[in-house]
């Protein structure tokens, strides 16, 4: 990450990173009516309790006793959900006018050029997803424009050497249509190279399914699993749980008897 973010910024670049990267997927900075400056927030399910945990850790700089609490569902989901925000704090609203125009997000290259691996991960770790038996990558960029989608396409080729490409998605709510555009990895070996920037910063051990690569042939499948071993914190022993556990949910996989 660049020095002179800290110039303009006076938070920590982890912070910072984790803030940027969080814009992409899950998380957001608002000026609520009555405020002057900005709060960052993110919600997660009960079921991404520890990761939820962890993030609100990394951001104890900017935050309170009550920037955590159990949000009642909404009108999208039934479930509770575990929401957190930030004080109101100067340096979140310099973080706000670098990302937004008025009061609409706008994605440019000169934030996204400020994010670094951790920003990464915490955008895979957030809205992507492992498909097509875990050969394939999906980011759900559902929120913004074609254009967007394409800027965040031709970031993630030139800067971090990731080739994807951009399907569009139909969908109808309430009797309206909706189109979205969705980041695809095609290629294993594209995925490969986002996966191991990202499983360094993999911390809990329900979110390891999220580099784990699948192979019926065991010695492709031990390769991998020893790969990600190097670059994370758990062990081969912890790993093959998790391996074992996924294929046991996927069809594909599942021993026929």
């Amino acid at each position: 990450m660049p020095n002179e973010i800290n110039q303009s910024v006076s938070l920590s670049n982890r912070s910072i990173a984790l803030i940027l990267g969080s814009l992409l997927g899950d998380g957001s900075l608002k000026i609520h009516h009555g405020y002057v400056n900005a709060r960052f927030s993110f919600r997660h399910s009960e079921k991404q309790r520890s990761y939820f945990n962890w993030k609100v850790a990394q951001l104890q700089e900017i935050s309170s006793s009550k920037s955590v609490f159990l949000q009642k569902p909404d009108g999208y989901s039934k479930n509770y959900k575990l929401r957190y925000q930030s004080q109101a704090l100067p340096a979140l609203t310099e973080l706000y006018k670098l990302t937004h125009h008025g009061k609409n997000f706008r994605i440019e290259r000169k934030w996204l050029n400020m994010m670094d691996d951790l920003s990464l991960a915490i955008w895979w770790l957030d809205d992507g997803s492992l498909v097509t038996n875990t050969r394939k990558g999906v980011i759900c960029t559902d929120g913004f424009d074609e254009q967007s989608v394409k800027l965040l396409a031709h970031y993630l080729k030139v800067v971090w050497d990731i080739s994807s490409s951009i399907g569009s998605v139909g969908d109808k709510r309430d009797g309206t249509k909706y189109q979205y555009f969705r980041l695809w990895i095609r290629s294993t070996e594209e995925l490969k190279r986002l996966l191991r920037l990202v499983a360094p910063h993999v911390h809990q051990l329900d979110m390891l399914y999220k580099v784990l690569i699948l192979y019926k042939d065991s010695e492709l499948q031990q390769r991998w699993i020893s790969e990600i071993a190097e670059l994370s914190e758990f062990t081969i022993k912890d790993i093959n749980l998790v391996v074992n556990q996924r294929k046991s949910q996927l069809k594909n996989f599942q021993k026929k008897i």
